[in-house]
């Protein structure tokens, strides 16, 4: 992988862009994190106000300087941020693997606007970052995001049972995996 700067770098596709999140931000992705349904499939708490979105923004800031992580904001053409996608994590030295999570504001659900940023994710993360291998869990009963991932050739690998630990108890979790060879394919 290239020298990360510790900044997501811009990557732009024909209806949206992903650049770097700012505080800035954290009016728009609040619609995402506060919205239950949403909240839900992240496995939070809905988010309550403008502070608690500018906290996670620092806190997905810092771990990105850290190298720890690696998300974007999903803008469109206008401006207007609609989601966030990126790298929860990546292991280089030994693995060349990466996870990848998403989430996008539900008035813009079902309008393909997800697709195209994953695309541009994953094209960084197989392209410049030389992963081999990306993981993306959602929860069983999460169906869009299952669909998404089958769609984008994500291979669904099991269920981890009582994987997660969230506000509402343990949860299993469904692991899809894309692999180098099949992205390039």
């Amino acid at each position: 992988m290239k020298e990360h700067s510790g900044t997501a770098p811009v990557l732009t596709g024909r209806r949206l862009t992903l650049r770097a999140l700012r505080q800035e931000d954290a009016g728009a992705l609040l619609h995402c994190w506060s919205h239950p349904e949403a909240a839900c499939w992240l496995g939070i708490q809905p988010l309550t106000s403008r502070a608690e979105a500018e906290e996670l923004i620092r806190l997905l800031l810092e771990m990105e300087s850290g190298e720890e992580s690696l998300r974007w904001s999903i803008e469109l053409s206008g401006g207007e941020v609609i989601g966030s996608c990126g790298y929860n994590s990546w292991q280089l030295a030994g693995a060349f693997r990466g996870e990848i999570g998403c989430e996008l504001a539900p008035a813009f659900w079902g309008q393909g606007y997800m697709r195209e940023a994953l695309t541009l994710a994953l094209g960084y993360g197989f392209e410049e970052m030389r992963l081999n291998r990306v993981e993306a869990q959602c929860q069983p009963a999460n169906l869009r995001s299952g669909r998404l991932l089958t769609s984008l050739g994500f291979r669904r690998e099991g269920t981890l049972h009582e994987y997660r630990h969230t506000p509402s108890g343990f949860q299993d979790v469904d692991l899809y995996a894309l692999l180098r060879k099949e992205w390039f394919g």
